[in-house]
């Protein structure tokens, strides 16, 4: 079964991600060599490598292959780096940006996938990485700054908080917007809210919390 889901992995990294773009050798060799098989229920392992996001608990996703390998290579992420993982579900992004990065932290506000992210981490090796219950939306400040931070889903806006966690020159990747109008972004520590840059376009799943409230109506 091991050799059928890597050949499911390659055909997924050949099929889903060089066709979209993804030309990064880290990204692609990351992609490769993480079972994502091993991050989704047991009633979902056939379709770990299908072109859709996978339901891994009530209303949270795992992204699509195509466009988190696309918010990854966005991230530019190098092997110096310390990342930070919000909203890590099972903790799949999390096990792709430490294949790259010299280590992650990954916060999570659901204590149980939190607990099953740690440990398919720790099972699968990943020894550099650190996952908190918490809330995303806070970031991880006494860990801060980061070179990278990945939101593991759309939002309505990203957190000032939260740019203020990014090195000078460190990358904030995420997807603003809702359906097919959604974007992914990059932000650039240092240039503030003002600074994000509309990528291409991208639609996935939300994720809890980052909602902007509705302000007062006369």
């Amino acid at each position: 079964m091991s050799q059928v889901f890597s050949d499911l992995r390659r055909k997924m990294v050949d099929g889903q991600l060089r066709t979209t773009d993804v030309t990064a050798l880290p990204v692609l060799e990351a992609f490769l060599s993480v079972p994502r098989e091993e991050f989704v229920p047991t009633r979902l392992r056939d379709l770990s490598y299908i072109d859709e996001d996978l339901e891994v608990a009530p209303s949270r996703y795992l992204i699509e292959p195509g466009p988190l390998a696309k918010m990854v290579q966005l991230a530019e992420v190098r092997p110096g780096d310390v990342a930070l993982d919000l909203c890590c579900a099972t903790g799949y992004s999390t096990a792709i940006l430490a294949s790259i990065a010299s280590s992650v932290i990954a916060i999570e506000s659901d204590e149980e996938l939190a607990e099953s992210a740690t440990e398919r981490l720790s099972a699968l090796g990943h020894d550099n990485v650190a996952v908190l219950h918490g809330n995303p939306e806070n970031g991880c400040e006494d860990e801060a700054p980061f070179d990278v931070i990945l939101i593991g889903g759309s939002v309505d806006y990203v957190p000032e908080t939260l740019l203020q966690q990014l090195k000078p020159g460190g990358r904030l990747v995420t997807v603003e917007g809702h359906g097919n109008a959604a974007n992914a972004v990059l932000y650039v520590g240092g240039r503030g809210v003002g600074g994000g840059r509309t990528a291409f376009n991208c639609a996935v799943k939300p994720v809890p919390g980052f909602r902007r409230q509705p302000g007062f109506v006369f």
